[in-house]
């Protein structure tokens, strides 16, 4: 099978729909050698890291009519490529059905709070209509509370939406830390948005810093429509870091902290849990957390379960471990597979 993957998400240095599009082209490249895949985009983008033979940059626009993009550029580009089968990654498809076509459906954050996405107009009109017009041939969720809530929303047949969990890259791995850091630290990752809660987070470490010497570090990218915060001390804005310094981040940290509103699935509580790390965290991610995080709303619930792993380091202890066990359900080989499952079936599905 020929794949194109559609990679505007690798534009971005950072973020849910960067680490998707790469690990799973990635993935799907390794599992299946015989096959090839193509990433494509009408913007500049980096080719993902270690990417095996098989995982070949497609081309882009080569005229006015190819910069429309979705709805000529994009069939034009599979024709030169011969693919078999359009993948995109970032809640869209191509305009006009000519090939078998799998749309993935994070989350419905955009239709939920318009002060969430300051940027998604064109995903809040657009994507319903690929939906309800069925131009998607199938459509993936991260979970299964996104795929009843996409099926109930969009009008959708339940056999044409398929709950695929993603997973932490393997680089995320519990490290070694040769030195305490100078200070234990509470820690959050991930795009600094609306959505994410930040501002209760920060005043629930408030709380807690009043009665113990801890720190708060935001590592992640802070996107436009989200203010600066203000400098303090104790609190550390480290912007975005690579991912070997991830690692250690997670693996150090007292607890990571996740207090988002709403999430399709939560990836970095899965990193942090493969990396060991305790986690405290909405109830957002229980799809994902299982039973291994320790669940918290609001600033009140949030500041207690902070003080908890403070004064009680078994529980700290015992958390890591649940974390681990409950991290290493899931791969992004068992993604890739499950997401060549589907390809297969839209392929059927379209040839009907």
């Amino acid at each position: 099978m020929r794949v194109a993957l559609e990679a505007t998400a690798l534009s971005i240095s950072s973020g849910g729909l960067a680490r998707y599009t790469s690990e799973l082209s990635l993935a799907l490249a390794r599992c299946f050698p015989d096959d090839q895949f193509f990433l494509i985009s009408d913007q500049p983008f980096a080719m993902p890291e270690g990417a095996p033979p098989n995982l070949l940059r497609g081309g882009a626009p080569r005229n006015a009519i190819e910069r429309r993009w979705w709805l000529w550029g994009i069939l034009r580009e599979m024709s030169r490529l011969h693919a078999d089968l359009i993948h995109g990654p970032d809640f869209a498809v191509p305009y006009i059905p000519r090939y078998p076509s799998v749309l993935t459906l994070h989350d419905l954050s955009p239709w939920m709070d318009e002060k969430w996405h300051h940027a998604a107009d064109r995903v809040r009109g657009r994507t319903p209509l690929l939906l309800e017009l069925g131009l998607a041939t199938m459509i993936i969720t991260p979970g299964e509370s996104v795929r009843k809530q996409a099926i109930e929303r969009f009008r959708l047949r339940p056999e044409r939406v398929v709950a695929v969990p993603e997973a932490a890259a393997s680089r995320f791995r519990p490290v070694p830390s040769l030195a305490r850091p100078p200070r234990d630290y509470f820690l959050f990752v991930g795009t600094l948005e609306p959505r994410k809660n930040i501002p209760e987070l920060v005043e629930a470490w408030r709380e807690v810093r009043r009665e113990f010497p801890i720190d708060l570090v935001l590592a992640g990218r802070r996107r436009a429509d989200f203010p600066e915060v203000a400098p303090e001390p104790g609190l550390q804005i480290l912007g975005e870091v690579p991912d070997q310094q991830l690692s250690e981040l997670y693996s150090s940290a007292l607890a990571f902290v996740y207090p988002s509103l709403y999430e399709g699935f939560g990836l970095p509580v899965l990193e942090a849990m493969q990396c060991g790390a305790c986690v405290i965290a909405s109830p957002a991610v229980k799809e994902v957390g299982g039973d291994a995080p320790l669940y918290a709303s609001g600033i009140r619930e949030l500041a207690d379960a902070m003080r908890l792993v403070l004064t009680n380091r078994e529980v700290a202890f015992q958390r890591r471990t649940e974390s681990l066990a409950r991290a290493a359900q899931f791969s992004w080989e068992s993604t890739a597979r499950t997401t060549y499952d589907v390809y297969q079936e839209a392929r059927r599905r379209f040839a009907e």
